[in-house]
């Protein structure tokens, strides 16, 4: 006769598998992060305002797209350190190209003014450019079998030098209102606050990459090529176009992303995106994408983005001198991989 449900044995059977030691120590940052956000709360109430949140949201949504961008990269056991630059590329791409007709610092000065649609066109150039940097990341990683660190740091060089050649290291202002607009708020009747725009973008985004990662054979090859590149060569994955592909797309994010903060900033400079990228590997680190490879969600990507950018935040509220919040996001970076590798090191 089979045996009866147990209650008493199931709650025991499921007290031994979770350890909360195990569960705080991988998930610690988080756990802090959010204390501090409590904490912030509560010697700063406007933390909780919807002004704050919305503020929050702003930053948060282009900064998930790069690291949308990033996590691919990581779940190959690769890196991109170019990330950042491209971002600032991007950013003075469109800034150059959509100034006001009127503005007296125009860099094309008998650039005509088009109408909408050319916003749609720069982007599409912006995409277009960096995913040439992208595609050339992918060959030198996968073909010339270059370590992608050392691959993309060289290209972060790169793309910096080409950024400071064609602006010439100067600031960029002026921008068209309908370029602009895309960082406000979609309001609704009378109210003050409505939803951002880079939000819906970034959502519609992650809604994208979440279909490539989980239903589409390419982000099945990837986590493939996380877990075991030999093994996934030998069961006919094309390891070197994945890993292509993983490079171009994540470029086309940056892009999107540099094109997205430009017009949330008003205005740009060749140093634009500066570290961004050591941000969205922090962030990714954090959300559970571990730099061994194999492993990865978007879900985990958002709530790592959203968990650095709270600590920024808390540390505004709280007056932190910006020299010290560098620091503390170093230790946090570090802290991030450390614990990664931890988990890593225990399931062997």
């Amino acid at each position: 006769m089979a045996k009866g449900f147990n209650a008493k044995e199931y709650m025991e059977g499921a007290t031994k598998n979770f350890k909360a030691k195990d569960f705080l120590i991988n998930n610690g940052i988080i756990v802090v992060l959010v204390f501090i956000a409590l904490f912030t709360g509560i010697r700063q109430p406007t933390f909780f305002s919807s002004g704050n949140l919305v503020n929050v949201i702003m930053n948060v949504a282009p900064r998930f797209i790069v690291a949308c961008g990033v996590s691919g990269c990581l779940i190959t056991k690769g890196t991109d350190l170019s990330a950042g630059r491209m971002v600032g590329l991007s950013a003075c791409i469109a800034g150059t190209l959509l100034q006001k007709a009127d503005y007296s610092g125009k860099f094309w000065p008998n650039l005509p003014n088009f109408g909408a649609w050319w916003i749609l066109v720069v982007l599409l150039i912006c995409i277009a450019v960096c995913m040439v940097f992208g595609f050339i990341n992918g060959l030198v990683v996968s073909y010339l079998q270059v370590p992608a660190f050392i691959a993309t740091l060289g290209m972060q060089l790169i793309v910096y030098g080409v950024c400071l050649v064609y602006t010439d290291a100067t600031p960029i202002g002026g921008y068209r209102s309908d370029y602009t607009e895309v960082a406000k708020q979609l309001r609704f009747g009378g109210s003050k606050v409505g939803i951002p725009y880079l939000f819906l973008i970034a959502l519609v985004v992650g809604i994208i990459i979440w279909f490539v990662y989980n239903q589409m054979t390419h982000g099945k090859y990837m986590y493939a090529i996380g877990g075991n590149e030999q093994a996934a060569e030998v069961s006919g994955v094309n390891t070197k176009k994945t890993k292509i592909i993983i490079y171009v797309t994540a470029a086309a994010l940056y892009a999107l992303g540099g094109f997205l903060f430009g017009a949330k900033s008003g205005g740009t400079s060749v140093n634009m995106g500066q570290g961004y990228e050591l941000e969205a590997i922090a962030a990714c680190t954090i959300g559970g994408v571990s730099v061994n490879g194999g492993i990865g969600r978007v879900s985990g990507v958002l709530i790592g983005v959203l968990v650095f950018e709270l600590l920024k935040t808390c540390m505004q509220y709280l007056g932190v001198n910006t020299n010290y919040q560098y620091i503390v996001q170093g230790i946090v970076l570090v802290t991030a991989i450390a614990l990664d590798i931890r988990k890593y090191i225990a399931k062997k």
